[in-house]
């Protein structure tokens, strides 16, 4: 299936490097490109794309009110925000007005390819780091309504009676905010196994994608926030 891309920056060098990864892919085409959120909203109108990659931090219009206008005339629009920013408000923000990515711009090409496939099918792709931080605010708003003083860490107890002791090595590692080469590094195995295994993970849990994994693993206990 063509996957295709629009992608909104006012950076021209740097929607030219992003254009060049993805065209890499011979299942994705880039119909169109802008330069802040008011051409984002007519390219989406004339172009219908799959997916929209839109910067956060724009003139005249920012990523995440053009994310907001797009999805209320085109509510099945799928937008990755793209930003430098990994700060739980950013993120949470730009979450809340319907975006189903949200990706930092210091991300590798891989990751890049995987959240538009991941977003374009209708799941959500966070960035590693984005995930980690994510995470350890929902770990810590989860223990204030535990205890009003003191930090209480939750029993961790791995789920070996679902994912085989190399899955939750893999899931932890998800939940560290690693990427996938990161998590080979650290498991001296292939990226193509590590993503074998997130694949396995994925299923026998039921979600959708890597982010919905480890918030179900934290509200579970399966992983420490480290």
């Amino acid at each position: 299936m063509l996957i295709n891309i629009v992608i909104i920056d006012d950076h021209q060098l740097f929607r030219e490097g992003v254009k060049r990864i993805l065209e890499f892919e011979s299942s994705f085409k880039v119909v169109a490109e802008g330069s802040d959120g008011v051409d984002a909203v007519s390219l989406v109108e004339e172009h219908s794309p799959d997916v929209v990659l839109m910067d956060i931090n724009m003139p005249k219009l920012n990523g995440v009110e053009a994310t907001g206008q797009l999805l209320e005339k085109y509510p099945d629009t799928k937008v990755i925000i793209l930003s430098i920013h990994d700060d739980e408000m950013y993120v949470s923000h730009a979450l809340k007005t319907g975006a189903l990515g949200y990706m930092l711009k210091e991300m590798d090409a891989d990751a890049l390819i995987e959240a538009v496939k991941v977003v374009a099918k209708g799941g959500s792709y966070l960035h590693p780091k984005v995930t980690h931080n994510l995470v350890s605010e929902f770990r810590r708003l989860a223990n204030e309504e535990h205890t009003s003083n003191a930090y209480q860490q939750v029993e961790i107890r791995r789920p070996y009676h679902l994912l085989t002791k190399r899955e939750c090595e893999v899931l932890q590692l998800l939940a560290d905010g690693c990427s996938n080469r990161t998590i080979g590094e650290e498991l001296y195995i292939s990226e193509k196994t590590v993503k074998n295994h997130v694949s396995n993970i994925l299923q026998k849990m039921s979600v959708n994608d890597r982010t919905q994994a480890v918030v179900t693993a934290i509200k579970k206990g399966w992983v420490e926030v480290r």
